[in-house]
This record gives C-alpha cells, sequence and structure tokens, in this order.
C-alpha cells in the first residue's frame, strides 16, 4: 500500500522509486504483484505517467486511510502522540497561494518537521480526487456539496487602470463608460472574471474592448500597468500595485458583493490528524490575514 501511494502521489512509476530511494523494477513489481494479489487493475500506465482505474481509486483512498490509522496507532503505542508524519497535498490559486497560504504553510512545516508538503499553485479548479488533493483553497461559490468547506474571508472584485492610461483616455464615472474603453481579457481559465456591477440592488453587465486578451492573471496585470487598458481580477492579486498607485481602482460603488473564501476538504470520518492538524493552524491565521 505505502508503494502504491508514493507512485500514485509522485504522479509515475520512476517518479515514486525516486521518492521510495528503490530501485525503478522493484518498485514496478511491487505494484505488479499487488493487483495480482487482489485481481485488479489498479494503475493505467502511458507515456504521460499514470492514471488510476476506478477500482484504484477505491483502493487509493482506502490504503490512504489504513496507513493513516496504523501510523497513528504505532505512535500511540510508543507513546507519541504529538507527531505527524507523511504526505500532504495542497492547492491553491497562483497569486493567493503565493500571498497569503505559503507564509503559513512554511511555519507549519517549521513546527512539524516530519510533515512533507506538496502545494501545488494553480488558476484552475484542481480536482481532490482525481489528483489526490488533501486540502484546498478555493475562491467563489461552491459548486461541490460532497467537500467539507470552512469559510475564512471574502475578497472583492476590482476593476484598475494605470495613472498613463488614464491620464490618455479619461476615467469612467459609471459603468456604461467603460463600452469606450480599452481592456484586457482572459482566455483559458475555467472561470474568467465577470464583468458585473450593482446599482439599486440590480445586475448587469458591461466590458471594455478588449485589446489583449491573456491566459495568465499576471500577463494582463503586466499589460494593465504598461497602461494598455482595464482591467478587471481579484483585489488581493493588485493590492500592492493599488497601495502603490502604480494602479488605480474604478467604480468601487459599483462593484459585486465580495467573494467567498474556504478551505475544503474530503469528507471523512475520522479527518486524518495531519489533514485535522493543517486545517487548525491554517484556518486562523487565513481569517487573520484577509481580515487586515
Amino acid at each position: 500500500m505505502a508503494v502504491l501511494l508514493a507512485v500514485v502521489e509522485a504522479g509515475s512509476l520512476s517518479a515514486g522509486a525516486r521518492r521510495l530511494r528503490a530501485p525503478l523494477a522493484t518498485v514496478s513489481r511491487k505494484v505488479t504483484d499487488l493487483e495480482k494479489h487482489l485481481g485488479a487493475r489498479l494503475v493505467l500506465r502511458t507515456s504521460r505517467g499514470l492514471s488510476l482505474t476506478e477500482e484504484g481509486r477505491a483502493f487509493v483512498a482506502a490504503s490512504r486511510r489504513i496507513l493513516e490509522e496504523l501510523d497513528a496507532a504505532e505512535r500511540q503505542a510508543a507513546g507519541d502522540h504529538r507527531t505527524l508524519r507523511g504526505g500532504l497535498h495542497v492547492t491553491a490559486p497562483i497569486a493567493f497561494g503565493e500571498r497569503h497560504l505559503m507564509p503559513i504553510a512554511l511555519d507549519f512545516l517549521k513546527a512539524h518537521p516530519e510533515i512533507n508538503l506538496r502545494l501545488t499553485l494553480a488558476d484552475r479548479q484542481v480536482s481532490l480526487a482525481d489528483e489526490h488533493v488533501d486540502v484546498a483553497l478555493r475562491i467563489g461559490h461552491l459548486t461541490d456539496s460532497a467537500m467539507i468547506a470552512t469559510r475564512v474571508g471574502t475578497v472583492r472584485r476590482v476593476i484598475c487602470a494605470s495613472p498613463d492610461y488614464l491620464a490618455r483616455q479619461g476615467v469612467p464615472v459609471e459603468p456604461r463608460d467603460l463600452a469606450d474603453h480599452d481592456g484586457i481579457s482572459f482566455k483559458g481559465f475555467a472561470i474568467s472574471p465577470e464583468w458585473r456591477y450593482r446599482r439599486d440592488s440590480a445586475a448587469f453587465t458591461v466590458e471594455p474592448r478588449s485589446r489583449l486578451s491573456v491566459n495568465t492573471t499576471e500577463a494582463g496585470i503586466q499589460a494593465a500597468l504598461a497602461g494598455l487598458g482595464i482591467i478587471r481580477v481579484l483585489s488581493y492579486q493588485v493590492a500592492g500595485h493599488l497601495r502603490s498607485g502604480s494602479l488605480k481602482e474604478l467604480l468601487p460603488e459599483f462593484g459585486p458583493d465580495p467573494l467567498p473564501v474556504s478551505v475544503v476538504h474530503a469528507e471523512a470520518d475520522p479527518v486524518s490528524a495531519k489533514v485535522r492538524s493543517f486545517l487548525d493552524w491554517t484556518v486562523p491565521r487565513l481569517r487573520a490575514r484577509l481580515a487586515d
């Protein structure tokens, strides 16, 4: 079970062998022997790595629970109730993870030296089940009712532009003015920022003319800083630029309701000790940072 988990979490047989510091042939044979013992195919080997079969996903989930319970039992028998060991996979949006989650995670690792953390930062909806993620940070309204969610704060959707652009093109006074402005849009995102506004409790949409479309938030922000046009992003993504004045927020009085920020994890009974410890460590610290 431990070998299979190492291979799955590493993404390939060779990467799993490196993690285990074992010969590739030995690791491959152990996975094959396990499949023969179970009479079921667990992993599908491809040129891009490996993926789990339906039986494999169920067995991996069960293996993870069993090994965590075994580790807890061994620690209890040895009189060690506090030391946490093993791997933990966490995901978050890129800019939020770098700005808010990374400092908290680094302190967590210092406090728990036998935990190995894999932090996946990506501006896409990472599947906890398919990518073997223990904890995810989500921005926006949640749709997966199978997950346990804890809200830690909110972020605002803001539109902004550089002082240079506004000096050339003028400052929009109300949302309909945006139709006469240049904009920077995003393509390739699972969920793109919406150009939605509120007035008299009614929602409506107005977009500027797209001069440039990009597939990363940072590229869009750089274009806005260069004076190309107006951009719509989340407040934490441009907080430093707004403070320095290199970007100016526009039409804040028309902004939509803030988006919730939540920490989510798969439903389990009980939640593993390392996941519970990470949640107990992270949730109050995120709440404090988002309240600033």
